[in-house]
């Protein structure tokens, strides 16, 4: 199943200029996605981050892996219309290459485990197929 940005939005509580997520492809809901995302060259943080070499800003990277798991896990809990995806942590980040203005990247999400209603996805994203950064982090779903 592939989601557009107004399904997304239907899934998670984040909009733009803080929804990171074109589009989102669920493997297996719950457990395994794939989002997609050309960072345009006006995106509002590319004026401070840098000015003469802008770069998107890792944790902008770590939120869009967190927003992808947050879309996938979602998507299988659609039924609970009141939820909330609060994001708790973040561990063995790292980040190998730059992501330029321009640049279309991959976010893969892979469910790692669950204990009560805390989520934990290992996330990597890509660029043109290249690892360009990857890490842990948890979330905490709930919904009634």
């Amino acid at each position: 199943m592939i989601l557009n940005k107004k399904q997304i939005e239907e899934l998670i509580p984040h909009r733009d200029p803080f929804l990171f997520i074109d589009e989102c492809k669920i493997e297996i809901p719950g457990e395994h996605g794939l989002a997609y995302k050309k960072f345009k060259n006006d995106e509002y943080f590319f004026k401070g981050h840098f000015p003469s070499n802008p770069i998107v800003p890792g944790v902008i990277i770590v939120e869009a892996m967190a927003q992808t798991a947050g879309i996938v896990v979602s998507y299988k809990l659609k039924e609970y219309t009141e939820k909330s995806v609060l994001f708790m942590s973040v561990n063995k980040a790292k980040f190998r290459k730059p992501i330029l203005p321009n640049d279309h990247v991959t976010f893969e999400v892979k469910f790692m485990n669950k204990v009560k209603d805390v989520y934990k996805f290992y996330g990597i994203c890509f660029k043109e197929k290249i690892k360009v950064s990857e890490a842990e982090f948890s979330a905490m779903i709930t919904y009634k």
